[in-house]
């Protein structure tokens, strides 16, 4: 039982690194990589990766809030979908009465995110205005 354990943490341990080098190996290979010449005869703030267009302006911006939250309400509406996607393939599998049921469920959840959707509406998510901040 003792072995099991210890090549359990071997697995654990093994895809963890996996992902530590799937992270930081893109930052590392464009440091060892990249040419010197044009980044230091240039003093453009040590990029990591350039595309050949000049940067126009300070690359730290203020966002405004709305912003995050229309990206939460993408991420949030699309695992629902990918909710929705299972029960739909499940639905037609058991008798009358439980795809009455599963209808049901799904009306109430489909409901609840429409409920949602007019909320953040009301609250403005969706207008999307233009703001000016002034640089300190």
């Amino acid at each position: 039982m003792e072995q099991q354990a210890t090549i359990d943490l071997l697995y654990v341990a093994a895809f963890f690194l996996g992902g530590l080098g799937f992270a930081v190996g893109p930052f590392i290979i464009s440091i060892l990589l990249a040419s010197r010449s044009t980044r230091n005869t240039r003093q453009k703030t040590k990029q990591l990766i350039e595309c050949g267009v000049e940067p126009i302006g300070d690359a730290w911006i203020r966002f405004g809030v709305v912003y995050y939250l229309y990206a939460l309400m993408f991420v949030a509406f699309a695992v629902d979908i990918l909710f929705l996607f299972p029960v739909a393939l499940i639905y037609n599998t058991q008798g009358l009465v439980g795809d009455l049921r599963a209808f049901v469920e799904i009306l109430i959840f489909v409901g609840i995110l429409s409920l949602i959707i007019i909320y953040a509406w009301k609250k403005g998510v969706f207008k999307w205005e233009r703001k000016i901040y002034n640089p300190r």
